[in-house]
């Protein structure tokens, strides 16, 4: 492993995209590789066993190829699978659900806190945790919208059924007087429009993927393996329809998505 080795990023999709773009971002100089399993999402509705093997073989991929520093940009994945991930890995492994509470905790100011996810990542009650862990006061309203994933992958962000698919689901949330709302997916800020005109802009929503991109920085940092000189190079890697992905990732990320490899799983 050195310095010139790439940065892992898995993602049961396209939502690990918002991750990534923030890491390139911030750390431009630093070669990327990225593993879509569109063939599998979404992992929100599926089960625990399901998502630690998932998990393992888009980790043990990325390994394989060489990475040095592997981030889960999935929640689901996060919940489930990082304690085990970072125990069975030798690379250091970063998840998204700590850097989106602690971003939370930091700009509320009533301490209540929503938090939206998959099915799965709300019932883990990964971020409940890692709330009260730094703040035992807070209130944390959390809400499971499985719809909105598909919605993501379909491309609609920003329609009538977004708009009502929205108000079905964080109607009890827009009660509850949150001023905080953790958009626990990686899919969920591509329906920011929608969320920000339905809860109103006195509530502020948190998209952890700027503090992921932070601690990947501060952790190859610590471990001088931070890369020094020129332009990162960026992989992709996919399960299903590159041609889809392709036309999806130029949203994100422009012409930095030339093509994607569908790997057979």
């Amino acid at each position: 492993m050195n310095k010139d080795s790439a940065i892992g990023v898995f993602d049961s999709g396209i939502g690990g995209l918002t991750v990534l773009q923030k890491i390139i971002e911030l750390l431009p100089k630093e070669n990327t590789i990225y593993l879509g399993d569109t063939a599998r999402a979404p992992y929100g509705t599926k089960s625990v066993e399901t998502v630690l093997r998932y998990s393992f073989e888009n980790s043990e991929f990325l390994v394989e190829k060489g990475v040095k520093l592997l981030v889960v940009a999935c929640n689901t994945s996060t919940a489930i699978a990082l304690d085990r991930l970072r125990s069975s890995l030798e690379v250091p492994v970063i998840g998204v659900i700590e850097p989106g509470a602690t971003k939370a905790l930091d700009v509320t100011k009533n301490k209540k806190i929503g938090v939206i996810g998959t099915e799965a990542t709300i019932q883990s009650g990964a971020y409940t945790k890692a709330l009260r862990a730094k703040d035992l006061k807070v209130e944390v309203y959390s809400r499971a919208c499985p719809l909105f994933v598909p919605l993501v992958e379909e491309g609609w962000t920003d329609n009538a059924v977004v708009e009502m698919t929205v108000k079905v689901y964080l109607g009890s949330l827009k009660q509850s007087g949150i001023d905080t709302l953790i958009l626990g997916c990686t899919h969920y800020p591509l329906l920011k429009k929608a969320v920000r005109k339905f809860l109103g802009h006195t509530v502020c929503l948190v998209d952890s993927a700027e503090e992921i991109a932070k601690e990947v920085g501060s952790v190859l940092k610590k471990d001088s393996l931070a890369r020094k000189n020129g332009g990162g190079s960026h992989s992709f890697f996919v399960t299903d329809a590159p041609d889809r992905f392709v036309k999806v990732g130029q949203r994100f990320l422009g012409e930095k998505v030339e093509s994607a490899v569908r790997i057979e799983r």
